[in-house]
This record gives C-alpha cells, structure tokens and sequence, in this order.
C-alpha cells in the first residue's frame, strides 16, 4: 500500500525543529567552535554532533529496526490506500522511522476502518480529526 517509501534526505523542509538545553560551559565552546570557523553556526554544530552519533549507533539502530520491522524513510497514505486496505478486510500495522503521512482528503470514519495500529518515530502528519480518530491505536 505505502509503495512510495524514500530514504531520508537531509533538507530543510523535510525536517522539524528541536529545542536543546547546554550548559553555558558546553555553549560556550560550542560558540568557540562556531567563531573558529568548524561550523557555520550553533545548529550546524548539532546536526553534525547528531549525525555523528546516529552512525556510531547505526548497527544498534539496523537490529532495533528489523526486530521492530520498522519502516525507514517517508511513507505516505492516500484515500486509495486505506480504502483498499478497508475493503480488503487488512488493516495496516502503519511502522515508520522517518515520516508518516496520511492524505488531508482521508476521513476519520476511514482512518479508523484502514489502520490497527501507528508507530511513528519522528512525525506523523495527519489532520486533527484523523489524529484524534486514531489516538487510541497510536503508539
């Protein structure tokens, strides 16, 4: 059904905003950093820290996803989507890293007849209605 998954690319507006608390030590050398000229800013800094970290990580992250059967990337649903997954008596088990989207058109009367369950680890995007629809079956 969500045949349209992509790897994640590293754009601006494919990503969300994040709040992080340092200490004024910790920020200062990062300003230190910053001002030298490593990095272009305090959040070119923290991307390259996280990335950094994510590909430490990576083969802890590989094992937790196929355990998990987890979903990497972008993954879309439409009305078509859901409404054959309604008729087909299969509700989807919706496992996504990345981003998870539902079509603005897809009631809530639907989402709720198409999807048993929603992990997400990163955004879901939906309406608030379908959102709300599908509260009790988000994980």
């Amino acid at each position: 059904m969500a045949s349209n998954i992509h790897e994640l690319r590293s754009k601006g507006a494919d990503s969300e905003k994040i709040t992080v608390n340092l200490g004024f030590v910790d920020l200062g050398r990062v300003d230190l950093m910053v001002r030298d000229g490593f990095y272009a800013n305090r959040s070119d800094f923290i991307r390259t820290a996280v990335r950094n970290q994510l590909e430490r990580q990576e083969e802890s992250v590989r094992q937790s996803m196929t355990r998990r059967q987890l979903s990497l990337g972008l993954s879309h649903f439409t009305k078509r989507d859901l409404e054959a997954a309604r008729d087909a008596g299969a509700p989807l088990q919706i496992q996504v890293i990345g981003l998870a989207s539902i079509a603005d058109d897809v009631t809530p009367e639907l989402a709720r007849a198409a999807i048993r369950s929603v992990e997400v680890l990163g955004a879901f995007q939906a309406s608030s209605a379908v959102k709300a629809a599908l509260a009790d079956r988000t994980a």
